[in-house]
């Protein structure tokens, strides 16, 4: 935030600069003095919940240092990859100037999981690679621009795992909307391909994949707004995945879910049924409902100034926790709501989207 320099203050400009350093060097000394978050000392955040405060103020250095604890404290102690915390990392952590000693601890875990982990026992589950290659390809297309040899060799590993039909054998787990249907993970596996950097799009092994994506797409029409959403998402790489009438249907109907509040609800994309039995939250806005749709509106080419996109960017600026985390409530139960740590990657890329994010954060390759 610049200082407000009232007119009378001007005669003397280096009074008010020393001033102001004079009342901002606590500050300072506190944030030098902050231990940065690493592989090593990372430790499990405190548990999303949907009373914790809100912020004072936005804050993205917070927004960082809780998406470093969260996606670090989850491999250190669980060795695995989430849709809900690492792969969302990938996606939104380059947005942001790093605050930590080991920023690419998360990478290098996937990197090790393509190039050791899978050659020595496989992949856990037929969703890993796709995810894998997901947040490899999305990284590289915003940090270096050119696709890694690793990613390379998650994409065809991805491949490798397609079922005829076109799909994969995803993850029901029933935590909607990641770990629920096969639909999300064949639009992931075609936003992989997409986002990938030096054109690998139009590889043989890409085309070969993407034949058989539109034949799944074809026989499984989508059913909820959200597979709706991914499947315009992807088509913005891909122009044959989706008309331009149901592109601009699709984020028609996204923009008119929006709520008086100004955000979204993330359970109004969908209809999906909770396993505790209570009703789905679709009056409060969330992080990963509002981030989703602005970070998409901007994708296909709403303007940042558009009102509707000004009162989502002010509710995202307005809900930030103290943690620094945005808050999203489980679609499954009450009980860990990990949909937040996806929720606050949205909620970065949409501000990343609109401008909100000053380069002199930004992540450099």
């Amino acid at each position: 935030m610049q200082p407000n320099h009232p007119r009378s203050r001007r005669t003397f400009p280096l009074l008010g600069l020393l001033t102001s350093l004079i009342l901002l060097a606590p500050s300072l000394m506190i944030l030098h003095a902050q231990e940065a978050v690493t592989l090593d000392n990372a430790s499990t955040p405190a548990p999303n919940t949907p009373d914790e405060p809100l912020a004072d103020d936005l804050s993205l250095e917070k927004a960082a240092e809780f998406l470093d604890l969260a996606s670090l404290s989850w491999q250190k102690e669980r060795k695995c990859g989430t849709c809900h915390t690492n792969y969302a990392y990938m996606m939104a952590r380059p947005a942001l100037k790093s605050v930590s000693a080991e920023q690419h601890a998360v990478r290098q875990f996937f990197e090790e999981m393509v190039t050791q982990t899978w050659p020595e026992k496989g992949p856990r589950f037929d969703a890993e690679p796709v995810c894998a290659a997901t947040a490899l390809a999305f990284h590289d297309s915003v940090t270096t621009g050119s696709l890694h040899e690793t990613t390379k060799q998650a994409l065809t590993r991805m491949w490798s795992l397609q079922r005829e039909d076109g799909g994969w054998d995803w993850l029901k787990c029933n935590w909607p909307p990641m770990e629920s249907d096969d639909h999300y993970g064949v639009t992931l596996a075609a936003l992989a391909v997409g986002v990938a950097p030096d054109n690998y799009k139009n590889t043989e092994e890409a085309k070969a994949g993407m034949a058989k994506i539109r034949k799944y797409l074809e026989a499984h029409p989508a059913e909820t707004l959200h597979q709706r959403a991914m499947l315009l998402w992807a088509s913005l790489s891909f122009a044959d995945l989706l008309s331009s009438e149901d592109q601009q249907s699709t984020l028609k109907d996204l923009l008119e879910l929006q709520r008086e509040d100004g955000g979204w609800a993330i359970a109004t994309l969908g209809n999906w049924e909770r396993s505790d039995g209570t009703p789905q939250d679709t009056t409060n806005s969330d992080g990963y409902g509002t981030g989703f749709v602005i970070y998409l509106a901007r994708a296909m080419g709403v303007a940042s100034s558009d009102s509707r996109i000004q009162r989502g960017i002010h509710w995202i600026k307005s809900h930030q926790r103290q943690s620094g985390r945005w808050f999203t409530r489980s679609l499954n139960k009450d009980s860990r709501h990990y949909i937040s740590h996806t929720g606050t990657a949205f909620a970065i890329m949409a501000l990343k989207a609109c401008g909100e994010i000053p380069d002199s954060i930004a992540a450099s390759p």
